[in-house]
């Protein structure tokens, strides 16, 4: 237990940012690919990391026992993949995804990869990612989300003692420190809240799961269609409080390694379905979230809650030609305000699939 309490003692915000990463997946795929190719660390980088639900399970039955109940209370939380019928229409599927290169997350589960085989159109977040000029042009069209355009930069915002975590953290990334004096925070913390070697493989060009399933289906003459843009995902994130996004990347500067343990938890509640106990889990290992409960709401409302309305509208007139697969980040089925209650609202009944 005294393992989980230091992570919480030097991280109380790193399931925000590791969720940041988790939902800007096009968005920051493209930029780990633009900023680090060619940096990559040399052979393979360890991001071997512990499963923080196990260990609270051994450690403290009682926390446990406690994560165990406050998810089964989590509307919608078990499971990945979603039936979506209705009258006249030829059966959807809604499926949750995690937006990384690793194998255990990028191998379907059958169910899943039947019902992505059968299907005539495929939806994504967005599909701008896979077209490089797309996602310049979006880059380009707002530079104010991305950079400061004035005299502002990440080092005048930092005390001496965090400028340094900061450049130390890059330098351990392989990306020099002035390059990217002048970005805005929230990239750089999304950045560094995903494991070294899953750095390494998006910079080596190994797509991350939404976009393999995108790329597989228009070369098997699918149709593929995305809800948002680049620049919609792009707005989202720097709407966001500038205090919360210094936090947020000073915080995942000090966590270092130990972020391959919660990326390691991720996994192993994804491949279990488990979407309901990311929350609870982290508020029972990362206690120090408490006291910043409005940067929470405000993260969960801008990056889950907003962007599933915005979704579940442009999913509407596609659904309705029926036979869709749709992939969307796995924290944005579950909850009173997921896209399985919207697409119940909309008429649909929407069934898991085991």
């Amino acid at each position: 237990m005294k393992r989980v309490i230091a992570i919480a003692d030097r991280a109380a915000l790193v399931s925000l940012k590791l969720l940041a990463a988790l939902n800007v997946l096009f968005f920051l795929s493209f930029l780990v690919v633009l900023l680090l190719a060619g940096r990559a660390h040399a052979g393979a980088p360890n991001c071997v990391g512990i499963d923080l639900l196990t260990a609270l399970e051994k450690n403290d039955p009682a926390a446990f026992k406690k994560v165990e109940t406050e998810a089964a209370a989590v509307p919608n939380g078990k499971g990945l993949l979603w039936k979506l019928e209705k009258p006249g229409e030829k059966p959807s599927y809604l499926f949750g995804t995690m937006h990384m290169t690793d194998t255990r997350v990028t191998t379907l589960p059958a169910a899943a990869q039947n019902a992505y085989d059968g299907a005539g159109t495929i939806v994504i977040e967005t599909t701008d990612a896979m077209d490089k000029a797309k996602m310049m042009a979006a880059m380009a069209s707002e530079p104010g989300l991305m950079m400061f355009t004035d005299n502002t930069t990440l080092s005048s915002l930092l005390s001496p003692d965090d400028a340094a975590a900061l450049n130390k953290g890059l330098d351990a990334r392989g990306i020099p420190p002035a390059t990217v004096a002048k970005m805005k925070p929230w990239i750089l913390s999304a950045m560094m809240a995903l494991p070294a070697c899953e750095v390494a493989r998006q910079s080596a060009g190994e797509p991350v799961l939404d976009v393999r399933l995108a790329a597989d289906a228009k070369a098997s003459g699918k149709d593929v269609e995305g809800l948002e843009t680049a620049v919609d995902q792009l707005r989202a994130m720097a709407s966001l409080p500038l205090e919360f996004h210094m936090k947020s990347l000073v915080e995942t500067m000090k966590l270092g390694d130990k972020v391959n343990d919660v990326n390691e938890t991720m996994i192993v509640l994804y491949q279990r379905g488990e979407i309901g106990m990311f929350w609870p889990l982290f508020r029972a290992v990362l206690p120090d979230t408490a006291d910043d409960k409005a940067g929470y709401a405000a993260f969960e409302q801008t990056m889950i809650i907003s962007r599933n309305k915005v979704m579940a509208a442009h999913a509407g007139p596609i659904l309705a030609k029926g036979n869709v697969f749709m992939a969307v980040g796995a924290m944005h089925p579950p909850g009173p305000e997921g896209l399985v209650e919207d697409f119940r609202k909309s008429g649909y009944t929407v069934t898991a699939v085991n």
